[in-house]
């Protein structure tokens, strides 16, 4: 570096700087130098090999080489960070920052309406058919009979009639069936048809009909099944009826979407032929089909078919068994294409094994599912794509195609890492670069620091080519590199492609048939015997706290503090008492500890929805709660589930142990849950979106539990409890969702806080809502005495005769005042317990704040039972 700065300037510094950060963007060491040359030098050059293309309808962007080609580990590209924030800052900035939300619009591909093309191409449409519809239909009907005759003997059997704006009246003027009664296909998609009578009566003319597409008229939009059943009865051949298959099809259907049949081609020309002979591949995708097994779908019919696509129907005629008979009796069957779960089971693996001469499965060679054990598979998912309405605003479009395009890291210097996750979204360049399995380039997040320290820091994307690259070639990134499906890959693609729905709603049904059972029934194994710490001798039970209000406030003359651990009869610490802890402070297994072992079952969210759904399965008071690190799929069957039932789909992610509401986020978006599995491991929980309100605002309750003893179960309540307020009203407006003291009640750490003396709320309370709380109060205690009898039943290895412990219960209540359990904290705060003087609930006696730790004291380590109630 040099002398007059900490300026980076060699090659060698900056490895020395950067050595950590240069290993985990897993950069082949022999690009580092020219990774250092392009950073000190400011060096974006990837527009000279790369263009963006359009994609999926303008909808998405992607990014092809440009230059003839690129050998794998020959370049590093440096892609600039467009927008860097903080998740609770977006919605904010993009409002403010001039410029932000048109480009991040432009860049996600949402700054234009999607109505806007289809309205001005009907406006042209219009204009040119405005009286001269008809006669340009005639046009069209002249000229299909003209080429029959040309080619042959002048009898038409396939017509399009598509976008002719021909309405009923029209239609009945047409006599389609006098012009051509031997009429085999006929298209009417995208005209003004709004009559049933009239359609039935002029299409059911038409004997020979096998297929039909009557696509994108309105009548479609207001007409049940009886306009088909009318047609169907009218029509005994017809095959095809708006691209679905009818339960007539057979070998004109699969004829048709083999290639056989079409408009140069419209029919056998034998009857003796035996045209899907030389069918080699046959795609039978989203055609409704209930039963597939006739006698035209058959090996005799098609003995060369090598290449099967059915995914998209029901099939729920057809047991798994009879399908996978007939597949077995295809020769030359190799690749197939079906819906897993769906028609031919539940395992990728179990079909494979039932049909040995597939080759590919949804894409994927045999043998790589057969190595990776996946059950699920797809190669072909298709992209979610931003959806937005004409009238929805910039900011609002960015928040909701946002997660499709987002990436993250966390800062971390010497002292700390950071508490909050930073979000970014790569430049035009980066960003056009598209997901795919098998990727021929790697994107990492690259921190440079010219100056040698964090502070000095700049973020950037840096790009390279992993395999060799060729003029044309789409560039793509694998977007879960290093995510296995040990780390659940298939269902967290669903965060930018739509998988199978059916796949994870069985998930979920499976998951939620398992809660069903579930109903453990607490009984003691030991009888009473909790012993009190009164010494015979009279001497004081020291103490040893690194806890300051204990240290003040434990006063009572049974109790003395020490300053040494291993002296202490009572360990009251808010560190973990492990191992290691025991050896660095001489503390022994004959101490009293204020903690139980395994209470991390109660205390680490993930473990409390666990030990809870072990005990009771689903209990009113727990809201539906996800593991999003082992129980993702059953989760985003819930998601679709309430979607499809028009059910309110908010939901709350919770990291597994943070406190006070760190990186805790709330949002009805599915992508947005997946990635935000991201920033470390977290529990998904439906959100409590109608809670009770107290003078318009939020707010939950915390209590403290005192437990002498887990077998047999000995717990208390303390008369002191407290309610934590949010500061602004409540709202389920989308955008309050990016305010914290909207939908958060924890307040007072670096916030407006604003304490409510339990007697005042419990009594404006009961006015405002015309309740008593000792009712609420009582189902309150049930909720908690079960969420402990859960974690006795579930983990008998919890109890110990030398743990005395203090826990913090937080309860909200729903609009109904039922108690929905939060959480539960070890060593809870009790700031307030001692700073405040409260008034017992149920005898009114005045608590002194100053005296809480005295009760405490005395309740768990001397049996007594003063401003507590035993649960």
């Amino acid at each position: 570096m040099s002398s007059n700065s900490n300026r980076i300037e060699t090659y060698e510094d900056f490895v020395k700087v950067h050595g950590v950060l240069l290993a985990a963007s897993g950069l082949p060491q022999s690009l580092h130098r020219q990774l250092f040359q392009k950073l000190t030098t400011e060096t974006f050059d990837a527009g000279s090999y790369f263009k963006i293309e359009v994609c999926e309808d303008g909808r998405q962007r992607r990014l092809v080489l440009d230059s003839q080609s690129m050998p794998k580990e020959s370049n590093v590209f440096l892609v600039d960070h467009a927008w860097t924030f903080r998740l609770s800052d977006a919605f904010s900035q993009l409002q403010e920052v001039p410029g932000l939300a048109q480009r991040m619009a432009s860049l996600m591909c949402v700054d234009t309406d999607l109505d806007t093309d289809i309205e001005e191409v009907d406006a042209v449409k219009g204009v040119l058919h405005e009286n001269g519809t008809k006669s340009n239909v005639e046009d069209i009907l002249e000229s299909e009979i003209h080429n029959a005759t040309e080619k042959g003997d002048g009898t038409v059997k396939w017509l399009e009639l598509e976008d002719a704006d021909i309405g009923d009246d029209m239609l009945l003027s047409l006599n389609l069936s006098s012009k051509f009664p031997d009429l085999q296909a006929l298209s009417l998609c995208g005209n003004k048809l709004e009559t049933v009578e009239i359609i039935v009566q002029e299409v059911t003319k038409l004997k020979n009909l096998r297929a039909l597409w009557l696509n994108n008229n309105p009548v479609l939009k207001k007409c049940d099944h009886c306009m088909e059943d009318a047609i169907l009865q009218g029509c005994p051949k017809l095959e095809i009826y708006n691209s679905n298959f009818t339960i007539n099809f057979g070998e004109w259907a699969l004829g048709f979407c083999g290639e056989v049949y079409d408009k140069d081609n419209p029919s056998s020309l034998c009857l003796r032929d035996r045209p899907l002979q030389s069918v080699t591949s046959l795609d039978l995708s989203n055609r409704c089909i209930h039963n597939l097994v006739n006698k035209a779908f058959s090996p005799a019919e098609m003995p060369s078919l090598s290449h099967l696509n059915i995914r998209g129907n029901p099939l729920e005629q057809n047991s798994v068994r009879e399908l996978l008979e007939v597949l077995k009796g295809f020769p030359c069957l190799q690749s197939l294409g079906v819906d897993i779960p769906g028609p031919l089971g539940e395992s990728a693996i179990e079909i494979l094994e039932s049909l040995p001469t597939l080759c590919t499965l949804n894409g994927v060679t045999a043998s790589k599912i057969l190595e990776e054990g996946k059950h699920v598979i797809d190669s072909m998912l298709q992209p979610r794509l931003p959806e937005w309405s004409a009238d929805q605003p910039l900011a609002d479009r960015v928040l909701s195609a946002m997660w499709l395009y987002l990436m993250t890291y966390r800062l971390a210097n010497e002292e700390k890492i950071d508490e909050t996750s930073v979000w970014y979204v790569m430049d035009e360049l980066g960003s056009a670069v598209r997901h795919s399995d098998e990727p021929n380039f790697r994107v990492a997040p690259f921190l440079f620091m010219p100056e040698g320290k964090l502070s000095s820091a700049v973020s950037f994307s840096i790009l390279w080519p992993i395999q060799n690259v060729y003029k044309s070639d789409e560039c793509t990134r694998d977007f879960l590199y290093g995510i296995g499906e040990d780390k659940q890959r298939s269902a967290r693609l669903t965060a930018w492609f739509h998988t199978p729905q059916s796949y994870f709603i069985n998930e979920y049904e499976k998951h939620c048939q398992k809660l069903q059972f579930k109903s453990l029934s607490y009984t003691p194994t030991k009888s009473s015997n909790t012993e009190s710490l009164h010494r015979s001798d009279g001497c004081a039970s020291r103490v040893y706290t690194d806890i300051p209000y204990v240290e003040e406030f434990l006063t009572r003359t049974e109790f003395v503090i020490t300053t040494e651990p291993k002296d202490a009869d009572i360990i009251w610490t808010s560190l973990q008492v492990d191992e290691d802890m025991k050896k660095a402070t001489g503390i022994t297994d004959q101490q009293y500890v204020n903690q139980f072992p395994f209470e991390s079952c109660l205390v680490m969210k993930h473990h409390l929805a666990e030990t809870v759904q072990k005990a009771h399965g689903s209990p009113e008071w727990l809201q539906p709660t996800y593991n999003l690190e082992t129980h993702l799929p059953q989760l985003i069957g819930d998601y679709y589930v309430r979607k499809r039932d028009g059910l309110n789909n908010l939901w709350i992610l919770k990291p597994w142990n943070m406190a006070r509401t760190i990186d805790t986020s709330v949002t009805d978006d599915l992508s947005a849950v997946i990635r935000l599995m991201e920033t470390g491991p977290k529990i998904c929980q439906k959100y409590i979106e109608f809670p009770a309100l107290f003078q318009g605002r939020k707010f939950d309750l915390r209590y403290i539990v005192l437990v002498r003893s887990m077998d047999p179960l000995e717990i208390f309540l303390s008369d002191v409890f407290w309610v934590r307020l949010a500061n602004n009203p409540y709202s389920l407006d989308k955008h309050s969702f990016f305010e914290y003291e909207t939908h958060f009640t924890v307040m007072n750490y670096g916030r407006k806080f604003n304490h409510m003396n339990t007697p005042d709320f419990v009594r404006e309370f009961e006015v405002e809502h015309q309740v008593k709380w000792l009712e609420i109060h009582q189902r309150v205690k049930n909720t908690i005495r079960s969420v402990f009898e859960a974690a006795a039943v579930a983990h008998p290895e919890m109890h110990s005769s030398k743990s005395r412990a203090m826990y913090g219960v937080d309860i909200m209540l729903d609009s109904s005042f039922q108690p929905k359990l939060l959480e539960v904290t070890y060593c809870p705060d009790c700031t307030r317990a001692c700073k405040y003087d409260t008034e017992a609930l149920v005898t009114g006696e005045v608590v002194k704040g100053a005296d809480f730790f005295n009760y405490v004291f005395g309740c768990l380590f001397l049996n007594e039972t003063a401003h507590v109630t035993p649960l």
